[in-house]
């Protein structure tokens, strides 16, 4: 029988599931133009690949971050509950702003507000996610008998430090939208590798 961290994390994993599929679908078979054939076309078509790319590894690195939490989690209260739909919310949205930036990415004015729409998104995600994650900390209570407690919580501040980069994204897409979908791919790949752990009573942070 699954627990109650266990439910929480199974529902999250068929939205997360959901989400990273919906990016493909933004993606369309293109048409053959009168003066170029279908490689020309499908070349034509970067900007979807590309937003396609970084979207993927933004919610695939989410989920495995989500999955490593929720790991150590052995109950869940009501509060937990609307913070993880939060979290979800903004995953869930994700697909939209992706094929907006795709579609606009090589405009002039527009490519800007895509950029920065796609960034304040990814703002929300962070914000939400770190939210779980203080309350979490907090007390400590719905950890499992694994957490170092104490340590979980003074890694708030690293925490916090990595999300300063999602705004400063807000302000360079209005600079340049690839470049800034650039940034996210490269903050994503940040968090695949360098993400802050878990400690357990027998592992300390660095």
């Amino acid at each position: 029988m699954l627990n109650e961290s266990s439910r929480v994390e199974a529902f999250s994993d068929g939205v997360f599931a959901i989400a990273i599929t919906l990016l493909i679908l933004e993606i369309k078979v293109p048409e053959v133009g009168e003066h170029g054939g279908l490689w020309q076309a499908l070349g034509a078509q970067w900007p979807s690949y590309a937003a396609y790319v970084v979207s993927f590894l933004v919610i695939g690195i989410m989920w495995v971050n989500h999955h490593q939490v929720f790991s150590y989690v052995a109950r869940v209260d009501r509060t937990l509950m609307f913070l993880n739909l939060l979290v979800l919310m903004v995953v869930a949205a994700v697909p939209w702003p992706t094929a907006m930036l795709a579609e606009y990415l090589r405009e002039d004015k527009a490519s800007h507000v895509a950029a920065a729409v796609y960034s304040l998104v990814m703002v929300l995600m962070a914000a939400a996610f770190q939210a779980l994650w203080w309350h979490l900390t907090r007390t400590g209570h719905l950890f499992d008998a694994r957490v170092d407690v104490r340590a979980a919580r003074a890694t708030r501040a690293r925490f916090a430090l990595g999300s300063l980069a999602y705004p400063v994204t807000v302000g360079l897409a209005f600079v340049s939208a690839p470049l800034t979908l650039a940034a996210h791919g490269l903050i994503a790949l940040y968090y695949g590798f360098n993400q802050v752990p878990v400690p357990t009573v027998s592992r300390q942070p660095e």
